[in-house]
């Protein structure tokens, strides 16, 4: 019983618990009245800064954290773990706050669906990578009511079969050209962030005005707006068998968005697939694109380097980031157009 673990473990200790809303209040009120230890609790939620950082432009907060938690025991309450996103989250901002641990607690545990860095510590019930509703949890905001847990009706898991793919390449590399073929092939629909900031702004969208306003500025427009924008080109297709996102992400908090957002529609990113083909090669190809394509930045030594190492800096924490989720693969960008096909199409029904 996670009470009894809880009391035994910290024995004698002073204990916080911190229990996310909106799922956990059933959870906690159950845990708590067994709990014997001298304690407090919290009732906290997680949101979004609304206004913009030098950095993403996103910044999550801890709304509720009243209690003074500097070198204290905390522990954590969720009504489930699957993916673990929202959970590291909490947990770094947390640690801001020096408590001597974190420790988190929950229900229900998806071990299936875990991504994350910190796994719960104490777990209630292991259950496989299926929606459930009930005790708390819910379904578009219903069920919460419901005084038992319940697997939605039919054997589908929560991560349907889509096929969503992060394409990467530098200047060169032949992305325009396998991305096309990568669609052909799959079936899949090519979200390309730039096409879709250009069509918000040009339809004057509130979106697109939103993000012009940051534009005209000079600001970067921060992630929130990308992803709404995203989201409503994403729902714009009824059954899809899967996307490629170009251009996006390109920071780690892109890549966490992108994922929350992602799981919001039961589905996550399969692939971050990366062409890799060195600067050499590159130059020579760029150059002999300008010489068909009448692109001066395609002849200008200063500006393919720039290109390049901004390519470089903007993939390396991306890479990293699927890496940890064993999502990352580099493909071999040196060869035919066929050849580096067939390395792409093998990256990926290697999954099937």
């Amino acid at each position: 019983m996670v009470a009894n673990r809880i009391n035994s473990d910290y024995a004698g200790k002073e204990v916080v618990f911190i229990a996310v809303l909106n799922g956990s209040f059933m959870f906690a009120s159950d845990l708590f009245k067994r709990i014997t230890l001298d304690c407090e609790i919290s009732f906290v939620k997680v949101s979004s800064y609304k206004g913009s950082t030098a950095s993403s432009g996103r910044v999550d907060e801890l709304i509720g954290l009243n209690t003074n938690i500097e070198g204290k025991n905390v522990i954590i309450l969720e009504d489930i773990v699957d993916t673990g996103i929202t959970i590291d989250k909490i947990f770094t901002l947390l640690r801001a706050h020096q408590p001597t641990s974190v420790q988190i607690a929950t229900l229900l545990y998806k071990p299936d669906a875990f991504k994350g860095k910190n796994a719960p510590h104490y777990v209630g019930f292991l259950i496989p990578n299926f929606f459930v509703v009930g005790f708390g949890l819910d379904y578009n905001e219903r069920g919460r009511n419901l005084d038992a847990i319940y697997k939605l009706k039919g054997d589908v898991p929560t991560q349907n079969t889509m096929l969503n793919l992060v394409l990467f390449g530098p200047p060169g590399a032949g992305k325009g050209t396998q991305s096309e073929r990568l669609i052909e092939k799959y079936g899949l629909v090519h979200l390309s962030t730039g096409d879709i900031f250009r069509a918000n702004i040009k339809g004057e969208t509130e979106l697109g005005k939103l993000a012009k306003s940051y534009m005209d500025k000079g600001s970067l427009v921060p992630d929130e707006v990308t992803i709404n924008m995203l989201r409503s080109e994403v729902m714009k297709y009824e059954n899809p068998k899967g996307f490629i996102f170009d251009g996006f992400p390109r920071t780690t908090a892109q890549a966490v968005a992108l994922d929350e957002f992602l799981n919001s529609l039961q589905t996550s990113i399969t692939l971050m697939l990366a062409l890799d083909v060195e600067e050499n090669e590159l130059r020579e190809r760029l150059m002999k694109r300008a010489e068909s394509s009448g692109r001066p930045d395609d002849a200008d030594p200063a500006i393919i380097q720039n290109r390049i190492n901004v390519y470089k800096n903007e993939t390396a924490p991306v890479k990293e980031f699927y890496e940890a989720q064993q999502k990352f693969v580099s493909i071999n960008g040196i060869g035919s157009i066929d050849e580096i096909s067939d390395r792409l199409y093998q990256a990926i029904d290697e999954l099937k």
